[in-house]
């Protein structure tokens, strides 16, 4: 047997870890050749590959980013994306492919199962918006660094009596925002699920400082929108092939709204790609471990079309389809009942 293997999308902690488990025991138990794939769809398209062995991907575990490169190459996108990618596993005499990625990069492996390619899906996005799974990998490591800023921020807009604002990624899922907000002490917390009220935002602050309490914290996803409508983020008009607008922003035009509305100063703070990058956390390397184990054992055993998924504690199987059918959102409960602990 011989199984492909890819990463697509935004590079994520915990990457190497799946690549890792699934050559090592497509290897030793499975006793089966893995064939890399470069860059994402790419490679299968471009036929840019290369054979992985135990000892290419030996001290892969801790290592953040990707060995196999990735990008955003939308099969549906390119000319005969389709067709290319059959000729190339036919080439490499391929029985399907481990695709290793987020909504983009699993929405083209579900399309590729329907046209008749073997695709095992692996979730992958630090936004931990993915359907039918729990939690996915890269989201423990991006809340550690998000949480980790915040609590850093925090001396110094203590130190200098100001409003400091924290942009996290969440395009339109605000886990990361929630969770870091939270988990840091912040006291205003926006995300894409719950239009702002901009006064409310100020009203909160305002309220701290009749408290005595000279500073605030305010944590908010990159897609936040304002309620009534107006956007604060900043849209460049650029898309990337899977329709996606490149946001950005909303903590720059957050700072200069609340700074003119209050009189505080305020700074913004945008992390950035920084979440993306650096070693997985502990339970972010054994999480991605066993989604890749079971995502080799379910390419031998023929069982395609489907993704390892994290059910409460348990690795199981689901539909494709399922992963992909809609963006997993914070329930809007949820948010509110952390509202007590605004301002």
């Amino acid at each position: 047997m011989r199984f492909g293997v890819l990463t697509g999308g935004g590079d994520c902690p915990g990457l190497n870890a799946v690549i890792r488990a699934v050559v090592r025991k497509a290897i030793e138990v499975h006793k089966a050749d893995v064939i890399g794939f470069r860059d994402g769809w790419r490679g299968p398209i471009e036929d840019l590959s290369e054979q992985l062995t135990g000892e290419s991907t030996r001290g892969i575990l801790p290592r953040g980013g990707t060995i196999l490169g990735s990008s955003r190459t939308n099969v549906y996108k390119r000319e005969n994306g389709p067709e290319l990618v059959r000729a190339t596993l036919a080439r490499h005499n391929i029985d399907g492919l481990i695709a290793i990625g987020g909504e983009d990069t699993l929405g083209a492996a579900h399309r590729l199962q329907q046209d008749g390619i073997n695709v095992v899906g692996v979730p992958k996005t630090i936004d931990n918006d993915l359907g039918a799974t729990d939690q996915t990998f890269g989201f423990d490591t991006a809340l550690h660094v998000a949480t980790e800023a915040i609590d850093r921020l925090h001396t110094t807009a203590e130190s200098h009596n100001r409003i400091l604002v924290i942009e996290v990624m969440g395009r339109s899922a605000g886990w990361i925002a929630l969770h870091s907000g939270i988990a840091g002490g912040a006291d205003v917390i926006l995300i894409p699920e719950v239009p702002f009220d901009i006064d409310e935002v100020c009203r909160l602050i305002k309220r701290r400082h009749a408290r005595g309490r000279y500073f605030s914290i305010v944590v908010a996803a990159e897609g936040a929108t304002p309620r009534e409508g107006t956007t604060m983020t900043i849209n460049t008009g650029e898309t990337d092939e899977f329709g996606h607008p490149r946001l950005g922003g909303i903590g720059q035009r957050l700072e200069r709204e609340i700074e003119s509305r209050t009189g505080y100063e305020t700074r913004a703070t945008v992390l950035g790609h920084v979440q993306r990058g650096g070693t997985p956390t502990a339970f972010d390397r054994v999480l991605a471990t066993r989604l890749g184990l079971a995502a080799i054992d379910a390419a031998a055993a023929g069982q395609w079309g489907m993704m390892t998924a994290l059910h409460a504690t348990r690795i199981e199987l689901v539909p494709l389809s399922e992963a992909v059918k809609e963006v997993r959102r914070v329930p809007v409960e949820e948010y509110q009942r952390y509202g007590v602990l605004f301002g």
